[in-house]
Parts: C-alpha cells; sequence; structure tokens
C-alpha cells in the first residue's frame, strides 16, 4: 500500500521518521500542515500513484471532492505529529475517519468496543445469587457498592441515591447510625419508592434492621449479636446479608447465618486500612466458601493519596481474591467521584481476564498523567526576548473588575451585577469580549488566564481562589 504523506516543514523529521520502512511519500506542503489546501493535495495526487493519503488531524478543510475525483481515499492522521507512528502500522487493520482525527477516532472505536465486551460478557455472567436482577459473585463483574452515611440525615436522600446509581453504584447502600430510629429508617425507604436498583441497609440494630425490611435487598452487617433477633426476618423477605466477625469468628457467624435460614450470604473478612493490617487481613479473603464483600471504601478513607489509583489498584487486589462486591464512599471532599472511579475499575479488571496486566483496554482511569508524553518538534526562532518580572503596578481596566468563581459545573464571572456563565472558558470570554466589557491587553490575558484555570478546577474537582494558585 503506497501512502502519501503530506506535512508541514515543522513536522517533516518526525513524519520521515514515523514513515521509515514503509511506502510512503513523506511531502512538506508548507510551513504548517494543517493548512494543506484541496488544490494542493489534488496537485501532490496527480503526481504519483497513491492508494491512501493520510491528512494532518488539524485540519479543517473538506477533501471530499478532491477524492471523488481523484479516486484516492483521504483519511485524518493524529492531530498531532508526535502520535504518527502509534497510527501507521495499524492502517489496513482498523479503520480511520474522514472527519475525525485518527487518535481521536481510534481511542473513541476501542472505548465502543470495550464497552460492547462488557456488556456482553456480564450478560453471559454466572452469578451464586441475584439482589433485584443483580448478578453477584460467580464469574460476573465485580459489583460496586456505595454507601450513604447517616441516610437519615441527608437531605436530598432521593437526588444522593439517584446520583450513585448514575454514577455507576451496582448497589446504594443506607447507613443509620446509632441516633437513628425505625420510623427514620421507614421515611428513608419511603422516600426511595419507585428506586429500581438494590438498595442495602447498614446498621446493627436488630429493629433498624426490621424496619428496612422487606424493601432492602442487603443488609449490612450480621455477627453473633443480631443475627438471633434479625435473621430469621432477613430469611422471611429473601434478603441478603453480609456476615462479619465479632466477638466470634466469621465462619461461626455464617453457620448463625445458615442456621437463621439466610440463604444469600456474602463473607466480609474486614480489612483493615493500609498500616493497621491490611496486608495480613489480606490472608484471610480466600477461605470461607461464600462470595466475598471487599471493604475498599475505608482504605481509601483513611490514606492520604488521590483516590483514582488506590481505586483501581483495590479493585485489582478485589478481582484477584475474587470478591463478589466492593464497597467505596464518598464521605470526604478527597474521596468525591469514587464510585464512578470504582466502577471504571472494575470493568477493567473484567477486560483484563485474558491479560496479563489491565492496560490498553480501551478504557482506563488516566486523568492527570498521560499514558505517552509526546515529543513534539523543536520550537523554531530567530530572537529571544526574556521575559522580566511583572510591573509593580497595576493599571486597571478602565472597564470594571471581574469576580470569578465556580457555581457546580459553571464558570461565573461577576462585572457590574452581570454574570457571565458557561462551561468552558473560552465561551465565557467570548462572551464577555463581545459585550465590551474588557479593554486592556493585559486585563484581556488575565481573564484568560483565570477562567482557565476555574475550568481545570471543575474538570478534576478541585477548589477554585481567583488569584490564587491552582
Amino acid at each position: 500500500m503506497r501512502i502519501l504523506l503530506p506535512t508541514g516543514s515543522a513536522t517533516r523529521d518526525l513524519v520521515t521518521a514515523a514513515a521509515s520502512g514503509m511506502d510512503a511519500d513523506v511531502v512538506v506542503t508548507g510551513e504548517i500542515a494543517s493548512f494543506l489546501t484541496p488544490a494542493q493535495l489534488e496537485g501532490l495526487l496527480y503526481q504519483g500513484t497513491y492508494d491512501l493519503v493520510l491528512v494532518s488531524g488539524m485540519c479543517t478543510a473538506s477533501f471530499e471532492e478532491v477524492e471523488q475525483r481523484t479516486g484516492v481515499p483521504v483519511y485524518r492522521g493524529p492531530r498531532h505529529a508526535a502520535d504518527l507512528a502509534l497510527i501507521l502500522p495499524l492502517l489496513g487493520t482498523v479503520p480511520l475517519s474522514r472527519t475525525v482525527p485518527a487518535d481521536d477516532f481510534l481511542v473513541a472505536e476501542r472505548r465502543e468496543e470495550a464497552i460492547r465486551v462488557l456488556a456482553k460478557r456480564e450478560e453471559e455472567a454466572e452469578g451464586e445469587y441475584l439482589v433485584r436482577g443483580v448478578k453477584i459473585g460467580g464469574n460476573s463483574r465485580v459489583k460496586v457498592l456505595a454507601e450513604i452515611m447517616d441516610a437519615h440525615r441527608e437531605p436530598d436522600i432521593r437526588g444522593r441515591v439517584s446520583a450513585f446509581f448514575a454514577s455507576g453504584a451496582d448497589i446504594v447502600d443506607l447507613g443509620f447510625g446509632f441516633d437513628a430510629t425505625p420510623d427514620d429508617v421507614e421515611r428513608v425507604f419511603a422516600g426511595l419508592d419507585g428506586i429500581t436498583g438494590p438498595l442495602a441497609v447498614d446498621t446493627q440494630d436488630p429493629a433498624l434492621i426490621a424496619a428496612a425490611l422487606p424493601r432492602a435487598d442487603l443488609v449490612l452487617s450480621l455477627q453473633e449479636e443480631n443475627i438471633p433477633a434479625a435473621g430469621s426476618r432477613i430469611a422471611e423477605c429473601g434478603a441478603a446479608a453480609v456476615v462479619v466477625p465479632g466477638n466470634r469468628s466469621l465462619a461461626e457467624n455464617i453457620r448463625l447465618a445458615e442456621a437463621a435460614g439466610i440463604s444469600c450470604i456474602i463473607a466480609d473478612p474486614l480489612l483493615p486500612p493500609v498500616g493497621s493490617g491490611f496486608v495480613p487481613a489480606l490472608r484471610n479473603f480466600p477461605r470461607t466458601g461464600y462470595p466475598l464483600f471487599f471493604g475498599a471504601g475505608n482504605v481509601v478513607e483513611l490514606l492520604d493519596a488521590d483516590s483514582i489509583g488506590a481505586n483501581a489498584l483495590l479493585a485489582g487486589m478485589a478481582m484477584e481474591l475474587r470478591a463478589a462486591i466492593i464497597f467505596t464512599a464518598e464521605h470526604s471532599d478527597k474521596t468525591r467521584g469514587s464510585v464512578r472511579e470504582m466502577r471504571r475499575a472494575t470493568e477493567m479488571m473484567v477486560l483484563a481476564r485474558e491479560r496479563p496486566y489491565p492496560k490498553d483496554l480501551g478504557i482506563d482511569l488516566l486523568v492527570q498523567k498521560e499514558k505517552r508524553l509526546r515529543r513534539e518538534p523543536p520550537l523554531q526562532y530567530t530572537e529571544e526576548v526574556p521575559a522580566g518580572p511583572l510591573p509593580g503596578e497595576i493599571v486597571y481596566d478602565p472597564c470594571g473588575n471581574f469576580r470569578i468563581g465556580i457555581e457546580g459545573d459553571e464558570i461565573v464571572a461577576v462585572i457590574h451585577g452581570r454574570a457571565y456563565r458557561g462551561k468552558s472558558w473560552a465561551g465565557v470570554f467570548h462572551a464577555i469580549e463581545e459585550r465590551g466589557e474588557v479593554s486592556r491587553l493585559d486585563h484581556a490575558a488575565y481573564l484568560g488566564a483565570e477562567l482557565y484555570k476555574a475550568e481545570l478546577a471543575i474538570r478534576f474537582g478541585r477548589s477554585f481562589e481567583q488569584d490564587g494558585p491552582f
């Protein structure tokens, strides 16, 4: 297959190196590859015989008519020449797009394929139990259980539960503290009428357990003190139960639950935080004979590290231990997003079953770090102007000053009582500029920097402080 690779002078060396060993012509069409015009490309095609053209993914021109007249297909390559070496070896084995840059297109294709595989594997999986239609154990995906602590004090319990299900929770667990009453439990569950997903109740008080039944599909946590009082009622309602060790061992408490008639038992050997016996506790997991409960949430909450990587690693451990349910929570600001992260992590582990490690799966949990650093061509210039310190005195824009903040997932910029609002820093700035609210270049540059910082704060779930560090 003979390939034409039009490029710019700035990226010629990168493109030439990527095409080494291939039947390809690298042709410089100007300084910038994305400025290629249809007329230029058509002229090049009449100078040789080609089976395919790969133009820069940054090109905005349409080459449809060129393709019709010459009969040579024209596809979008990657947006950055540095990624071309990853794309060229795939030609002929993967589809490319005439409108979407190759790197974006292939990422989307692989993601869609991964989602299709996940759905098929879960459909074909055999679970040990069904909890409100959700497969538990067997060779099904590790299910994500998300906890809402002190559910009786949650002002919008329905919204919170719905948000967790939307984030990927398979089961939502409603925790009730020692100050909760049976009336509180009944009120909370009544407020969730119509919610179709599995709900769990998390309390050791038999009276509160009884108040949650029969709507509660899963009860956390049973041990020797509450099984005699609550076990038969749980069995009568057909609810599943998570059994934990207490003053008696886990095996002894499982026998008590069996004697009470509970048929859907999930064993929780209890997972302490890092530094408090985390590694020794892992030894207890494969020994119960029942589907396992893996309490990752407490480990992440009690670790001052970004939750994303911790959740991914814990999901991998749960998968290797053949756990059926993994527990997560979002009790603190640092663990916000853990439900979504844990769901993605459990999906990655399903896709990794036939691989030696969970990478190159089509989906990932990379957020701030890149999988591969892009090596861009060096900048070209003839003169260097060093940047000095900022002037000591600020010259204010006669149009006025802005107060910038974030509200939910939107950037808000306020001036003279008017609020400019949007999800994109560029969109907000464009609206400000259109209304003539900025007149100085230095003020425009400042606004761009602060608005973009606000967008990043929203994207990464961080606080935003105008004029402060990100």
